[in-house]
């Protein structure tokens, strides 16, 4: 099975980061991680593990793919929503799952959902050649306005 054409912009996560991550609720606090991006077995999923060393932070698995496929088998794939799309399914260790869709081009890296009563989006820009990004999740609780939540940023850590 060749790999999704929607995860190719992705391969430049794959690897390891630190990341610092700063949050309003949490005025003049910087919590420091780490996140490895790494392939599932057979690249047709992306695995995003982060860990903070903050405890009001949760550590969380992502993984991202092609929702196209749900057969191992040769038969056409399904897809009961239209356009081709990823999606990210977001685990923490605070119990929370949620789903999100998935983008990725040369400038960035994008997830959202839209949920009434909490939406969120993220935009993270590649910049210093891919090995860092800055990144911004918005929030929206009233269905209406956007507002700041997490920023961070990801190093790409040297071996």
């Amino acid at each position: 099975m060749t790999k999704s054409p929607l995860l190719k912009p992705l391969e430049r996560l794959v690897g390891r980061w630190t990341t610092e991550a700063t949050h309003p609720a949490m005025p003049g606090v910087v919590v420091h991680g780490t996140v490895v991006v790494e392939w599932l077995e057979g690249e047709q999923f992306l695995l995003h593990r982060s860990r903070t060393d903050h405890a009001d932070f949760p550590d969380a698995l992502s993984v991202i793919g092609d929702d196209e496929q749900d057969r191992a088998d040769d038969a056409e794939p399904t897809r009961d929503h239209g356009e081709p799309r990823l999606s990210m399914h977001y685990f923490d260790s605070r119990g929370v799952f949620r789903l999100y869709q998935a983008s990725a081009d040369d400038q960035a890296w994008r997830f959202w959902r839209d949920s009434p009563g909490f939406s969120q989006r993220f935009t993270g820009t590649f910049s210093d050649g891919g090995d860092t990004i800055v990144g911004v999740s918005q929030l929206r609780k009233d269905d209406d306005r956007w507002n700041d939540d997490l920023k961070i940023t990801y190093r790409r850590a040297r071996r």
